[in-house]
């Protein structure tokens, strides 16, 4: 097989080409590798193999073809020295999280994430002797403050789900190396082709392919992307003994999506800054929120970090809860689902689902008012969003 690895082209260019392995037939598109296991010429190659001086594959709970083109063709579109696919984004964040860390321990993460994001700082990283700190995000005073002699780890999400607060990752960064810790940066709503954590100081980046990755809602996948040292010093035999591993099959959708991820970005976004706008002056709206526009609280980081704006609206309508429901069972277009990142247009209520899990209070400090909505715009024509929204708005 031969591999491709075109890291000098422009990201459109790599989001087709990176990372493809051909067989002996030469087939145009990926291959789809179905195994559990490979077969080796001898039992010494097999012995080599396992020792890891002989290249190749074991087993696919361990590396499979398909999912080593993904993760090839994903680090390369990062700017990573590697990548490692794991089943869901969660799995990806939970392993780039733990995997490094040990009891005595401490984390700092910003308060504003997704809410299992949450449950693994809060309640599953004490259960194993690792401390952690909750700040705002947006407050760096604050993450200078939470650092320890033990920190060693840093974590957020930006922009972040629901609320689309940004923070600034470089100076976030700063502060994380400077206290001898390292930041994980979960870059979902941004996407790879607005946002480059890397880039701006973060070492480590992790994604739910789940969401724009794979935008059509079809599968589950994550992705852990950094250098080689750190993949292969934390992530690598984590993976290996644990067994998050991506399916081939979900692996082979991803590496599809990838050829158009770049296309529906941007077509998402464009419709995205469209549908804001209708939306800024309505009377039954409190509250809009969208990275592109310049009234946005951060709108100076987002000009410095992000190349755009993003494919999610965040709106507050006013009325509570029956006034938010009232708006989403009148959608017709967008969907209700707890989802985002689809080629198909969806809507959450927040403090009911992706956020139900914390108490009332915590969701007030977020923002995640109970009159609050996450909008995930998909590839429908920007009109008729518009038209649809303002008719579930009258509604409320």
């Amino acid at each position: 097989m031969s591999a491709q690895s075109p890291r000098n082209y422009r990201p459109e260019t790599r989001l087709v080409h990176s990372g493809a392995l051909r067989s002996q037939f030469a087939e145009t598109s990926e291959s789809l590798f179905l195994t559990q296991g490979f077969i080796y010429d001898s039992a010494e190659q097999c012995e080599a193999r396992f020792k890891g001086e002989d290249p190749g594959f074991l087993y696919s709970r361990f590396s499979n073809p398909t999912v080593a083109m993904f993760e090839r063709r994903m680090a390369d579109l990062e700017g990573a020295q590697t990548a490692r696919a794991t089943a869901t984004g969660m799995a990806a964040v939970t392993t780039a999280i733990l995997a490094p860390l040990k009891a005595g321990d401490h984390l700092v993460a910003s308060k504003q994430m997704f809410g299992s994001c949450r449950y693994v700082v809060e309640d599953l990283l004490p259960r194993y002797g690792i401390a952690s700190t909750l700040v705002d995000g947006l407050d760096l005073e604050q993450w200078r403050k939470a650092m320890r002699p033990n920190t060693r780890t840093c974590f957020l999400e930006s922009p972040t789900n629901p609320t689309l607060d940004v923070l600034d990752i470089g100076a976030i960064a700063q502060i994380a190396h400077d206290g001898g810790a390292r930041l994980i940066v979960d870059n979902v709503f941004a996407t790879p082709i607005w946002q480059s954590p890397l880039n701006l100081g973060a070492d480590v980046v992790v994604y739910s392919a789940t969401k724009h990755i794979d935008g059509q809602g079809r599968c589950l996948g994550g992705v852990i992307l950094s250098t080689d040292e750190f993949i292969q010093e934390h992530i690598h035999t984590f993976l290996r003994q644990t067994g998050p591993a991506m399916s081939p099959f979900n692996a082979w959708v991803l590496l599809k999506a990838l050829e158009t991820l770049g296309v529906r970005v941007k077509a998402q976004t464009t419709s995205a800054a469209q549908i804001a706008d209708a939306l800024a002056q309505h009377p039954k709206i409190s509250r809009l929120i969208y990275p592109g526009r310049a009234d946005h609280p951060q709108a100076a980081v987002v000009k410095k970090q992000m190349r755009a704006g993003s494919t999610l609206i965040g709106f507050e309508v006013k009325g509570g809860k029956a006034a938010a429901f009232r708006t989403l069972n009148g959608c017709r277009i967008a969907r209700i689902s707890n989802n985002l990142g689809d080629s198909k247009s969806i809507v959450t209520h927040p403090a009911t689902t992706t956020h139900q899990r914390l108490a009332p209070e915590a969701r007030a400090e977020l923002g995640i008012s109970d009159g609050f909505i996450r909008y995930s715009v998909g590839l429908e024509h920007p009109d008729d969003l518009i038209e649809d929204l303002m008719a579930a708005l009258e509604t409320a």
